[in-house]
């Protein structure tokens, strides 16, 4: 009896056993969990708050009414390319399989390794946001606690964050479905009730004409020129990442896929959903944050305040302590929620990768412990989640003693190595499927012909963007300037550019001797014809 004649399998795992895998995993999440978990991983709670600075500083209010649409759009049409793809490749690997199965195995090699690096640093940088926003909360509530602020303390909330992270994730994977389905819950009552105390609340609001046409340049790159070209074709593209690191992540939907029940249908409506619903919810939640802007001691609004405070300076002037600790409180609440989502999604993969033999150490990796997740995985997701963020132990000033101004460069960096990382590793696919056509075997969702111009357009959208994520984010990190240190690099260049040769290297000089593309777990010859 071949292995999808197996009358013990159901649909998923015979549909499974056709891609070549048992179905070791367990398969215990409805299609709501895994639409969960990308709509955990974006968290418009995370996201939205903790890079709000990046779009505020580079264009101001139009930076974030404008592109956050904008990019939006952009980010569903990728992710519907996406869904196609999981319908018909319903694997844990993913992103990485399907490359692999349109371009063989040197594409996949490329693609789950940047996949792997963006899912690692997307885990470092959200769990670092959520350790500044438990430090903001704890500050907010106790000036005693604000008062000894360092580095050093977040860093260690970081770590503590992904050591929980990494605890609940070895404890049980039906577990994370469940919390993945409590989050979705708190992300909407949590969001929604932040909306309404920022419209209720402050004794003051910005007009309309404010929140959609004000502009500024606080990046200090162009002589702080809110109105040349370079304004708008270089300065407000940095403020994308706001929009591109919140909507990311909703791979997790194809990571966890085999583990899903339905996947075909469940992963793919997983994909495009999370990003719709976090599209229109997290647009909600910054309009009234950017609403909520306070007027200064001159009266006129605190941009360069906000610019250096971010969305804490706006909670604790226009609401109050109380209030802006409850707002605090619900956002860190929210990430730690994300954190955990994370580092389920990466270690999914990293198990994936490592089943077909392409990590170091592939054999311990792909472990599962005894309640079938992969714990070993989870570990060491989480030790290199804390070694690429050691930077922001550095403290950044860019502005001067009398007047300091210090932007968390490192968080920049590594939010923009996840954007990079995760968007690039999906481009490969999504371009392999168009060069498929009609050869391609569509699953039971899929975009029809659309995909000949959907799949052009996303692959497009993620190049350009990736471009402008390489750029310095302020004078102190352009080459060769007389303000240039390292320690404003963006190094998130350096490290995308460093894993894109050390693979080529790696695959020239030893993997493409042998590194064939995912390895079945079911013998070939047990499959039926056809």
């Amino acid at each position: 009896m071949s292995a999808t004649q197996d009358p013990n399998l159901d649909a998923d795992a015979k549909r499974l056993a056709e891609l070549g895998y048992s179905q070791d995993l367990n398969r215990s999440w409805s299609g709501f969990s895994n639409f969960a978990i990308s709509f955990s991983i974006i968290s418009i709670l995370a996201g939205c708050f903790t890079n709000f600075g990046a779009g505020w500083n580079n264009g101001g209010p139009i930076s974030i009414s404008w592109s956050w649409p904008l990019l939006s759009a952009f980010i569903l049409l990728i992710g519907f390319t996406m869904s196609e793809l999981v319908s018909a490749y319903p694997t844990s690997g993913g992103i990485y399989w399907w490359a692999s199965k349109l371009g063989g195995p040197r594409a996949g090699f490329y693609t789950g390794w940047l996949n792997l690096v963006g899912l690692i640093a997307v885990t470092a940088g959200v769990s670092y946001g959520c350790a500044t926003f438990i430090d903001l909360t704890i500050s907010t509530w106790s000036e005693d606690f604000a008062a000894d602020y360092s580095l050093t303390r977040v860093f260690i909330i970081f770590v503590i964050v992904l050591g929980i992270a990494a605890v609940l994730n070895i404890f049980s994977g039906h577990l994370m479905a469940i919390m993945n389905n409590v989050s979705v819950w708190w992300h909407v009552a949590g969001a929604s009730a932040i909306v309404l105390i920022l419209v209720f609340v402050p004794d003051q609001h910005q007009s309309v004409g404010y929140v959609f046409t004000e502009r500024f340049n606080n990046s200090g790159l162009f002589d702080g020129s809110n109105s040349s070209f370079a304004f708008f074709f270089a300065i407000v593209p940095f403020g994308f990442l706001l929009t591109q690191y919140t909507i990311t992540g909703f791979d997790a939907c194809a990571h966890l896929s085999e583990e899903t029940k339905a996947a075909s249908t469940g992963a793919a409506k997983g994909i495009w959903q999370s990003i719709f619903y976090s599209a229109v919810g997290g647009y909600i939640l910054l309009l009234a944050v950017v609403f909520a802007v306070p007027d200064g001691p001159d009266g006129k609004p605190a941009n360069a305040d906000v610019g250096e405070g971010g969305v804490a300076y706006i909670f604790s002037t226009a609401l109050g302590s109380d209030w802006a600790t409850a707002v605090l409180f619900i956002s860190a609440a929210g990430q730690l929620f994300c954190a955990v989502s994370c580092a389920t999604s990466a270690s999914r993969m990293l198990y994936a990768f490592s089943r077909d033999r392409a990590v170091p150490g592939s054999s311990h990796w792909s472990k599962l412990s005894a309640n079938r997740v992969p714990a070993r995985a989870v570990l060491l997701v989480a030790f290199l989640s804390a070694a690429v963020t050691l930077p922001a132990l550095i403290e950044v000033n860019v502005g001067t003693e009398e007047d300091p101004l210090i932007l968390p460069i490192a968080f920049y960096a590594v939010t923009s190595i996840a954007v990079q990382g995760l968007y690039l590793s999906f481009a490969i696919p999504i371009f392999l499927r168009w060069k498929h056509g009609e050869r391609f075997e569509v699953g039971e969702w899929n975009n029809g012909s659309k995909y000949k111009w959907m799949n052009l357009v996303a692959v497009a959208e993620i190049l350009i963007v990736s471009i402008y994520l390489m750029m310095p984010f302020v004078p102190g990190a352009v080459p060769f300037s007389d303000d240039f240190a390292w320690k404003f690099v963006n190094y998130a260049p350096i490290v995308v550019l460093g894993v894109l040769l050390a693979i080529t290297l790696w695959w020239e000089i030893s993997a493409k001797k042998w590194f064939k593309g995912p390895v079945r777990t079911i013998d070939p010859a047990e499959l039926p014809p056809g």
